[in-house]
């Protein structure tokens, strides 16, 4: 499916949404278009850099989990063109990222770092 088929997002709270049902749909090429071209994803240390290497991770994750839960997707803070997004999934990870607005108006994100794992309570 072309990026012009595939829904994008208008806001930045759209982000986790679109990846969750790309995810859920084994939709490798859907998640790398959630991220501009030189993206940087991480999971405590950097995985992925660029489209390429973004391609591989999450060709790599979808050969291996087949369920995504849906996260709960917290209000973004926004400055301009910047914005902070955050959901919380099930498990109580965190995943944080920065997006950036595109010069179409859509969203996508430049860093993304996942699963923040929380605080063990003792």
């Amino acid at each position: 499916m072309s990026e012009t088929q595939r829904d994008v997002a208008r806001e930045p709270e759209d982000l986790a949404r679109l990846f969750n049902e790309r995810a859920n749909a084994g939709d490798a090429e859907g998640l790398v278009a959630l991220y501009e071209p030189q993206a940087v994803v991480a999971a405590g240390d950097i995985v992925a850099t660029g489209h390429d290497e973004i391609r591989r991770f999450y060709t790599d994750l979808l050969a291996r989990k087949s369920d995504f839960p849906e996260p709960e997707t917290l209000p973004a803070i926004r400055n301009g063109d910047l914005a902070l997004t955050f959901a919380r999934l099930p498990n109580g990870a965190l995943s944080v990222e920065s997006a950036r607005r595109q010069s179409d108006g859509t969203w996508r994100w430049a860093i993304d770092q996942l699963k923040l794992k929380p605080i063990a309570k003792s």
